[in-house]
């Protein structure tokens, strides 16, 4: 009994110094490259796909993140994020034991030594701005990470009807530059949920945009001579306050000053200077909107809709506004024409009235035979005769009653005239049309706001349907 107590009390003496030589071991992490034969001098061994049968696939899993949407570019249809992405694998060809090396499951070191998938973004139009990361990192269990962050230029379709209440959405597709099914099966290792949330975490900047979602797709390859491709769709809307304020509303304030226009007198062209004016406003909002806008889209922007419409509404404002300065116009030189032929007609008047004097002048002067002018130089001898005095009397008589003819005739003209021209009548036709107008374009006006409402209400949901499906 002794001798056994003796035995374990010599062999827990052992232990005990045997974790102090352990505890005292010095370790590093060039003793594990050195264990797993990784120096510079044979690295190119490493360079190949890491598998020890060739006709096993080497599992690649990608993590992405979206960090910040730095700029969109609709003109250009340009999509600029900066996202982080972690890629994984194993390598056959490393491992080690903890245990042995104080402990130490993870060693970095760097990318050129590894072999690394050939990974690239489909939609990537420039090259990557941002350095690649120097390190990659190995455990103890063969997996081989790597970490980038990447600011991408990528190519996405912009769908700017709905513009500036629009939703975008943009894809970033990943797959091997070289390799197949057979040599690499790519996987995404988060799903649409986690990817959404983690990127709402470690969100820095969002520019106009605000981030709604991440899906992730992997479309796996059926033919092994295809190639596995992880789809991730960032979905994201666009902050429209500023372009409401800057733009959609100023619009409308000079729709409304054509309106107040109507209160402005026709009689002068301050009116239609000032419509004019408006016009030639609205003129350069469009030419503004044409620089943000696309020339590639297959439909008409709404917006574009709604400046069009504006534009034509203001247009035919304005031609009515020339149309009732021209009847005025004519009511004005009509008016002076009947001023001008009442003259002439006085006139008329009093030269006849004149004349009948001077005849009677004449015939109360007309003494034997002889017809005495004003002028006694100027005397017609006439013989009795030809001059009794029945027919002088029949001709005052005549002459009357053609003067009393061309009365009536005048008052008849007059009165028809009255009966299809009044005096004025241009003037109240314009006042017309203007009233009938007014009423007409604000009825079209509210129409036209209306529709305009509820076509961007309808193109807004329909986006927002598609996501939550």
């Amino acid at each position: 009994m002794k001798g056994v107590m003796m035995l374990a009390g010599f062999l827990f003496l052992l232990f005990i110094s045997a974790d102090d030589v352990q505890s005292d071991q010095i370790c590093s992490y060039q003793d594990v490259l050195n264990h797993l034969n990784l120096t510079r001098d044979n690295h190119l061994y490493f360079m190949t796909r890491p598998v020890k049968n060739y006709k096993h696939p080497t599992q690649v899993s990608l993590e992405v993140l979206l960090y910040a949407i730095l700029d969109v570019v609709e003109k250009d249809q340009k999509f600029i994020p900066y996202v982080w992405t972690v890629t994984r694998w194993n390598n056959e060809y490393i491992s080690w034991d903890p245990d042995q090396f104080c402990g130490i499951d993870n060693v970095s070191l760097p990318t050129e030594i590894l072999w690394k998938p050939d990974l690239t973004i489909e939609e990537m139009t420039e090259k990557d701005k941002a350095p690649p990361s120097p390190y990659l990192t190995i455990n103890s269990r063969g997996e081989v990470e790597v970490q980038n962050d990447q600011v991408l230029v990528s190519t996405c379709r912009m769908h700017i009807y709905n513009f500036p209440f629009d939703i975008q959405r943009c894809n970033l597709t990943f797959k091997s530059v070289i390799h197949t099914a057979k040599d690499i099966r790519l996987q995404p290792s988060d799903n649409s949920s986690e990817a959404t949330e983690w990127s709402r975490e470690v969100m820095r900047t969002q520019y106009e945009w605000l981030f709604m979602n991440m899906i992730v797709t992997a479309n796996n390859a059926t033919n092994l001579t295809d190639q596995d491709i992880v789809i991730y769709t960032i979905t994201m809307r666009r902050r429209s306050l500023l372009y409401i304020v800057n733009f959609l509303l100023p619009v409308l304030f000079f729709l409304c000053l054509d309106l107040a226009s109507f209160m402005i007198s026709d009689n002068g062209g301050e009116k239609l200077s000032f419509k004019v004016t408006v016009l030639l406003a609205i003129t350069v909002l469009q030419l503004i909107l044409n620089e943000i806008l696309p020339s590639s889209s297959n439909r008409v922007p709404l917006i574009a809709v709604y400046c069009i419409g504006i534009f034509t509404l203001m247009m035919l404002s304005l031609l009515e506004t020339i149309l009732v300065m021209y009847l005025m116009e004519k009511n004005s030189q009509d008016c002076e024409k009947d001023k001008d032929q009442s003259a002439i007609q006085e006139s008329n008047k009093k030269s006849k009235s004149n004349y009948q004097s001077c005849y009677m002048e004449g015939h109360d002067r007309t003494q034997g035979g002889f017809i005495y002018s004003e002028n006694p130089s100027e005397m017609l001898h006439l013989p009795k005769e030809d001059i009794p005095g029945k027919r002088v009397g029949d001709y005052y008589t005549l002459e009357r009653l053609s003067e009393e003819l061309r009365a009536m005739e005048k008052t008849i003209t007059l009165l028809f005239k009255d009966k299809e021209e009044k005096p004025g009548y241009w003037f109240r036709v314009a006042k017309k049309v203007d009233k009938v107008f007014l009423i007409f374009y604000v009825m079209v006006i509210v129409a036209f706001l209306v529709v305009m409402f509820f076509e961007w209400k309808s193109a807004e949901e329909a986006p927002l349907m598609e996501t939550s499906a």
